[in-house]
């Protein structure tokens, strides 16, 4: 305890210093996150690109007063660079592919020379506005909920999720132990290993809620004792027993791990987008739905949404005062299907939105596609005209066509089965598939093509520019 609060001393004069500092050269924290294949590496990439070369942003309004917009090293030395270049050019060379996927925290610094508007304009100078774009896996994000658990309850949950998930194998290895003798450390990582394959497993099969996140992306603590832990049922736990161990490194993870990763980076953010790939779990069917649904509602609990009044934000304090939820991969479904998959990501976060809307933050939920890589087309399949996307199949690399279904205009069609426990949908799957980047020509001035990024820049940055 003594710890913490020196801890929290020494952060508060840090606060305080930054926030002066930012008086005069203002900086903007916006974090980045989504559960994995969400896209949070090429929607980060594209928007570094397209606020560089901004020919591809109509609907960003604070562009027009944009001189020049250059990357600068990150402010925080001990934080890795996001790799924006390797990334770019994974994205637009002669064979773009995908980039490499968010594993750890990284960090970028996007600085703009910004021109005054207003009536004062011409007594002001250019100014210089930083943007620190942090990015972080979302599954550790989901660790924060363990901060107010003990070892046997989160145990009780963990093991009645995999249950549920028929993690038959974890069980067994469980069962094969004795609790209650001395550690083995051999035993401790066998199960530790067997515990993560069934995290792996069941978020293949659509699992969302999954702890630990650091589990599934351990970054550079893989193999260290505070991942070398798994849930156990209560019981007896003498001196020196495994599941006395395991709880104890249960504990080390929560103070060791998980606050410093809250205190260093997460609550130290202004805005925030969560990248939802909704597709995806209607591809996995009802239940992926409903473990999403239930996901973001917890997410949410984790951050401190409102405003701060500008005493606060002069002193340092932190909060996030703007939050939008995007549902991505929004070129795998002809525009017309756009307003159905917004209203559809709305209705899934609406339990999330409302408690950040309360707390004073602005919310926003939208469809968009970081990198646009499918064409619009109408084909005619037994005399009827449907509206299909074509690209390049990612598993082929065949150009196909793709007709992946009609959602829903009343979302609740979706969200009532998924809620009830139903095994599949009652109009059949979605038929959808996963489109490798298209081949790109960009002229001077032009960043990467996209879907409503502009939107989604507008709504995160204009005000502060």
């Amino acid at each position: 305890m003594i710890g913490r609060m020196a801890d929290a001393v020494t952060r508060g004069v840090g606060d305080l210093t930054a926030g002066v500092t930012e008086v005069f050269d203002p900086t903007l924290r916006l974090g980045v996150t989504g559960l994995s294949r969400a896209g949070k590496t090429v929607f980060i990439t594209s928007l570094v690109a397209n606020l560089i070369d901004r020919g591809r942003m109509p609907g960003f309004t604070a562009g027009s007063r944009i001189e020049t917009a250059f990357l600068q090293p990150q402010p925080d030395d001990t934080v890795p660079r996001f790799d924006y270049e390797s990334h770019l050019s994974a994205l637009t060379s002669r064979d773009p592919h995908w980039p490499e996927g968010t594993r750890a925290v990284s960090e970028l610094r996007l600085s703009f020379k910004v021109r005054p508007a207003g009536l004062l304009s011409g007594l002001r100078g250019v100014r210089t506005v930083h943007l620190d774009i942090v990015d972080y896996p979302g599954e550790w994000l989901l660790d924060l909920g363990l901060m107010e658990k003990t070892y046997d309850e989160w145990s009780e949950r963990a093991l009645a999720r995999l249950t549920s998930w028929n993690a038959s194998d974890y069980e067994a290895a469980m069962q094969a132990v004795d609790a209650t003798a001395p550690l083995d450390e051999p035993i401790a990582q066998k199960l530790a290993r067997s515990y993560t394959a069934a995290l792996h497993l069941a978020r293949d099969a659509g699992a969302y809620d999954l702890t630990p996140g650091r589990f599934l992306l351990p970054g550079d603590l893989e193999g260290s004792p505070a991942l070398t832990f798994a849930p156990l049922p209560p019981g007896e736990a003498p001196r020196g027993s495994l599941r006395r161990e395991m709880a104890r490194r249960f504990e080390a993870y929560k103070s060791q791990v998980v606050r410093p990763f809250f205190r260093d980076h997460f609550a130290r953010l202004d805005r925030q987008v969560v990248l939802l790939d909704v597709l995806g779990a209607l591809r996995r069917g009802p239940r992926a739905v409903e473990e999403m649904r239930a996901a973001m509602a917890d997410i949410l609990t984790a951050f401190r949404p409102g405003t701060l009044g500008w005493l606060m934000s002069l002193l340092g304090a932190r909060r996030v005062d703007r939050l939008l939820f995007a549902a991505t991969k929004a070129d795998h479904l002809h525009h017309g299907q756009h307003a159905r998959l917004t209203a559809l990501t709305e209705a899934l976060v609406r339990d999330a939105r409302s408690r950040a809307d309360f707390a004073g933050a602005r919310t926003r939920a939208m469809s968009i596609a970081a990198l646009r890589a499918t064409v619009e087309e109408t084909r005619e399949h037994q005399g009827v005209d449907l509206p299909v996307v074509r690209g390049r199949l990612l598993s082929t690399g065949r150009e196909a066509a793709l007709y992946p279904g009609e959602l829903p205009d009343d979302p609740s069609h979706i969200l009532n089965p998924a809620r009830q426990g139903a095994d599949a949908w009652l109009d059949g799957d979605y038929d959808l598939m996963d489109f490798a980047p298209a081949p790109l020509t960009l002229r001077p001035g032009e960043g990467p093509p996209h879907i409503r990024l502009d939107r989604a820049a507008e709504f995160l940055l204009a005000d502060r520019l």
